[in-house]
Order: structure tokens, then C-alpha cells, then sequence
């Protein structure tokens, strides 16, 4: 603690506000995330007594379903991010590269994958697919090939802006003098520049394959029962066996498969990253001709990938048995529409964003006290290593599918000292584990950049430390953790994964009730299913919205926001 409260401040805090800054957010962590996950690996290595047990785990480990499982897993996954990452080069280009009109408009519908809830994205690509969609004669509908595009579309976003955010700050002498030299453009890109970007591919496929493999709503709904990731087989395991011993298993596994794709990734992005050169005072340059076919390979996935499934979910949603209604609409009011629902859409609704809210409120606190303790300057050698740590430790449920957590929940927090059984507060802490690295990364980084002269200049006028934080940090912080709270709230709104094994059949949230409904051949719910995506897609979109206007405005009062265009 000695060294912490020496690196916590770059003058000392108070003993109490670094008890509380360092121990509240470990607590937490320990209670909702450490405990339930080492339960759950103690689960696939341990006997009913406690003792060291192997045979559960080989015996899981024995059965070719399960390789068959991991195989599908991996695949789609490794595929889906090829081409997420193919497909954004020339969008990555032109919208970070280029200037021309419209390119906000665009680049703001290419944001919205990231905030859209999987049940939504699911829904909208089945409405597509199925056999009375208007792709129904292709033959997708439950297929790979329509898990893996759903995949792309999610990811697509996350690449071009990944590959963007480090293409507009390369130096471009490089090129330049290749140039001059005689190469043509297609030889300075695939020798000079491609080489050059590939710490931005290995950050961006490291990311989008650990998103792909631990996809589960998407799979739900797109897959159906033909189609079985690791992430699903978990949920059936659990959900309908009850075999927790070998649901433990595979969360293990997929565990280890997360863990060596990050650790690949960081790897090639570490390789590559120390020999860049970067620039911060590189404007985008208007669009020239030569950037047609650019701009052509941008609007083509812009229109067939993001905007045709999001418009035909709409357009699906005004139909009944062949007419156009609101009928889809107005029983979301209705409790006695559809038997399969014990409660009305919308009170599913009112719950979800009562949820997401405490959810929110949770993650901002305990994400924005572990930002302000790892962005001090230590003076020991010993306080670095802890904020490494800490750091660390609140990364992990990054790398740990929402699935895994909410498995981890319901074997763990089932009885005394901690029984949370039938409880509110179940959920909200569950989405925001799921939440709180996300709040992490965009604060951090905001106040890591404040220049530390001006709290200097605050301490020779006086000011304490606590006032120095609130009032130097203070006026960037909440910036950021506006940003933050905006993307937390829309998380956990549209969480699925974690939820779907802690919700209750009486009151299940929105992103739950659309999967029920969804998975009914009947019109009535097929048509609820529909209407309820786009109320959910409205909702997470409206905070889509806010927080690139928060963007804009911060970006014109010079905060940075390089962390919300890099996400």
C-alpha cells in the first residue's frame, strides 16, 4: 500500500482517498470477476471434493464434438477477420486520408456497428437470409457464411478505424522518396506502406478475432442449431444438460485460445510499432481522381454490408403476413400478445435501461478510479510494477467472453456469504465486469496526455492535491467519462451474453426477449422480434450519436479524442 499511495499521486493523496482509489475497484474486481472465474477453472479441474481431478477434463478434451467445436470456432473466427480487416483497407484510406463531402455522414454510419446489440445485428441479417427474405433463394439462412458476414459487419468499423487512426499519422517521406525513385502506386503501397500498417492489422485482427470467436448472440440467432461455437456449446451445456463440469471445461479452453490470439497480436504489433515514425500535424488531403476506386471499394460495403440489413430490418418490421402494419409496433405494449413472454416489450424495455443505467453508474466509478490510480507518475521502481499490475488485472475480463462471466455468476454467487439468487443487482454488476475495461482505455489515455506542468503550476499557487485533481484533471476527466459512460450504458443495454444465463423467465431484458421471440415461427412473434430490434437498435444508436457529438465538441475545445476514434 506504501508503494501504491507513493505511485498513486504525483504528490501524495490522503491515506483514505488511496484506500479507496486502489481498494474499492480490487474488491470489486475479486468479488465479481477473480472468485467466480477461478470457481469456474476449479470446476473443470477439481472432483465434487476439492481434489485435483483430471478425468472430467480429458474425458471433455476425449470427444471429437468438442475439436469439432473449437475447429468451428476458430475458422470462422480466423475468416471473418481476414476479411474484416481486407474490406476496411480502401475505407481506412478515404475516410482518414481524404476529404471530400459527405465523409462525416459516412464515417459516422460506419460507427455504428460498434455499439449495435448482437440480438439486433442477428435479427437484421436473418430478416435477409431467411426463406421469404429477399436473399431467402441464396440458401443462407443458418449457414456459416451468414455467421461469418454478420461477423464482418460488426468488425468492419473496428478495423477501419484502427487501420485509419495510425495510416493518418504515418509519415509520409517514406512514400514519398519510393516515389520519386519510380515506384508506381501499388508498389509503394504493398512495399512501403503496407509494412508499415501492420501493427495496426495485428492490433486490429488480435481484437476483432477474440470478438469473433466469443461471439454468442450472433451465432444464436444466425446459426441456429446447425451451427455450434464454443461460446453456444457452453450456453446448451449449461443451459439444457446441465453438464457445468464440462461447460467449465471449455470455458478453459477458449480461455487459452483468447489468450494466445492476444498474445500473438501483441507480439507482431510490439515488432512493428518501434520502428514507425509518427506525425500528429498530417491533414487529410482532398479526394483526387486516382481515389475513385477507393472510394467505390468504401461505398460499396458502406450500402450492401451496413445500411441494406439496418433498412430492411426496418422495412421488415412495418409487415405482417404480407401487409404493412404497426401491429408489430403496438403489441410491444401489449403483455398478452404473444405467449411466449410473460411480460410486455416494453416493460422489458423500462428494465434493460434501468439496468444499463446502474450498470453504467458502476462501471464509470470503478473504471474511473482504477484510470486516475494507473495514470500517476510513480517514483519507485516497486510503484510502476504495482500500476503495471493493476492495470493488468482490470484488462483480464477484456479477454474473457460475457458467456464465461455470467457462467462464472451463476455457479458462484448461488450462496452464502455472497447469495444473489433471484437478486436486481445480479445483472447490472455482471454488465459492468463486462464494461468497466472499456471505461478504462477511454479514460486513461486523456488523462495520461495532461501536460504535468499545469498541476505543477497549481501546487506552487497552493492548491492541494485533491484540489489539483479535481481541478486540473477534473474539467478533462468528466469529458472522457461522459464519452465512456455513453459506450458503457449501450453495452450493457444490448448485453446478451452474460444475461442470458442470469435473466428470469418473468422479466427478461429487452436483448433476451428479442431472442425469445425470434426463435418462434410464428408471425406475431417473428414480427415482435423485428419491431423490438429496432427499438433497441434506435436506443443504442441515439448514444452513438451522443458520443460523437461529445467528440466533435471536445475535439473543438482541444481534449483529445483520439481514444474515441480508436476504438
Amino acid at each position: 500500500m506504501a508503494d501504491l499511495r507513493r505511485a498513486l499521486p504525483d504528490r501524495a493523496l490522503p491515506l483514505a482517498l488511496t484506500v479507496v482509489a486502489v481498494g474499492v475497484p480490487v474488491i470489486f474486481l475479486a468479488i465479481f470477476f477473480l472468485v467466480p472465474t477461478a470457481n469456474l477453472v476449479g470446476r473443470g479441474f477439481l472432483d465434487s471434493a476439492g481434489s485435483l481431478d483430471l478425468s472430467g477434463f480429458m474425458q471433455v478434451l476425449g470427444r471429437p464434438r468438442t475439436w469439432r467445436v473449437v475447429w468451428q470456432t476458430v475458422w470462422m473466427a480466423a475468416v471473418a477477420t481476414v476479411l474484416s480487416v481486407a474490406i476496411s483497407l480502401p475505407s481506412a484510406w478515404i475516410l482518414y486520408r481524404r476529404v471530400f463531402p459527405l465523409r462525416g455522414a459516412i464515417r459516422g454510419i460506419v460507427a455504428v456497428p460498434f455499439v449495435l446489440p448482437s440480438v439486433v445485428v442477428g435479427v437484421a441479417f436473418r430478416s435477409l437470409f431467411i426463406e421469404s427474405g429477399p436473399l431467402g433463394a441464396w440458401g443462407l439462412d443458418g449457414t456459416h457464411t451468414a455467421i461469418i458476414v454478420g461477423m464482418v459487419f460488426f468488425n468492419y468499423s473496428l478495423a477501419v478505424r484502427t487501420i485509419g487512426n495510425m495510416w493518418v499519422r504515418l509519415d509520409p517521406k517514406m512514400e514519398e522518396a519510393a516515389a520519386a525513385l519510380g515506384a508506381g502506386p501499388l508498389r509503394v503501397f504493398f512495399t512501403v506502406t503496407l509494412p508499415r500498417l501492420m501493427p495496426a492489422f495485428a492490433s486490429a485482427a488480435a481484437v476483432i478475432f477474440l470478438f469473433c470467436a466469443t461471439s454468442f448472440g450472433l451465432v444464436l440467432i444466425l446459426g441456429g442449431t446447425r451451427t455450434q461455437t464454443v461460446e453456444t456449446e457452453i450456453y446448451f451445456l449449461t443451459s439444457s444438460l446441465l453438464d457445468l463440469r464440462s461447460a467449465s471445461v471449455l470455458s478453459i479452453v477458449q480461455l487459452i485460445v483468447i489468450a494466445l490470439a492476444l498474445w500473438m497480436g501483441s507480439l507482431a504489433r510490439s515488432a512493428g510499432a518501434a520502428t514507425q515514425k509518427m506525425r500528429t500535424d498530417l491533414a487529410p488531403q482532398p479526394l483526387k481522381r486516382a481515389d475513385i476506386p477507393a472510394l467505390v471499394a468504401t461505398l460499396v460495403p458502406v450500402l450492401v454490408l451496413l445500411v441494406a440489413p439496418m433498412g430492411m430490418l426496418v422495412w421488415r418490421s412495418l409487415h405482417r403476413s404480407g401487409q404493412i402494419t404497426l401491429a408489430n409496433y403496438q403489441d410491444l405494449f401489449n403483455a398478452d400478445a404473444t405467449k411466449f413472454l410473460q411480460t410486455s416489450v416494453v416493460s422489458s424495455t423500462v428494465r434493460s435501461v434501468e439496468i444499463a443505467l446502474i450498470a453504467m453508474v458502476t462501471a464509470v466509478v470503478i473504471g474511473g478510479l482504477v484510470a486516475i490510480v494507473i495514470t500517476r507518475r510513480p517514483r519507485t521502481r516497486a510503484g510502476k510494477a504495482a500500476l503495471k499490475v493493476l492495470d493488468g488485472l482490470f484488462m483480464l475480463p477484456f479477454g474473457v467472453s460475457a458467456v464465461t462471466v455470467g457462467f462464472g455468476f451463476l455457479i458462484t454467487l448461488n450462496r452464502p456469504p455472497l447469495d444473489l439468487r433471484g437478486s436486481f443487482w445480479l445483472i447490472p454488476m455482471a454488465q459492468a465486469m463486462v464494461a468497466i475495461p472499456l471505461v478504462v482505455r477511454v479514460v486513461s489515455p486523456v488523462l495520461a496526455s495532461i501536460d504535468p506542468r499545469q498541476k505543477e503550476v497549481a501546487g506552487v499557487l497552493g492548491a492541494g492535491p485533491l484540489r489539483t485533481l479535481f481541478a486540473v484533471e477534473g474539467p478533462y476527466a468528466v469529458r472522457s467519462l461522459s464519452i465512456a459512460a455513453a459506450f458503457a450504458f449501450s453495452m450493457s443495454l444490448g448485453e446478451f451474453g452474460a444475461t442470458s444465463f442470469l435473466a428470469r423467465p418473468t422479466n427478461p431484458t429487452l436483448p433476451v426477449a428479442i431472442y425469445r421471440l425470434i426463435s418462434q415461427p410464428g408471425a406475431t412473434e417473428q414480427g415482435m422480434a423485428l419491431a423490438a430490434s429496432v427499438l433497441l437498435a434506435v436506443l443504442a444508436g441515439s448514444v452513438m450519436a451522443i458520443v460523437e457529438a461529445a467528440a466533435d465538441r471536445s475535439s473543438r475545445t482541444g481534449t483529445s479524442v483520439k481514444l474515441v476514434e480508436g476504438m
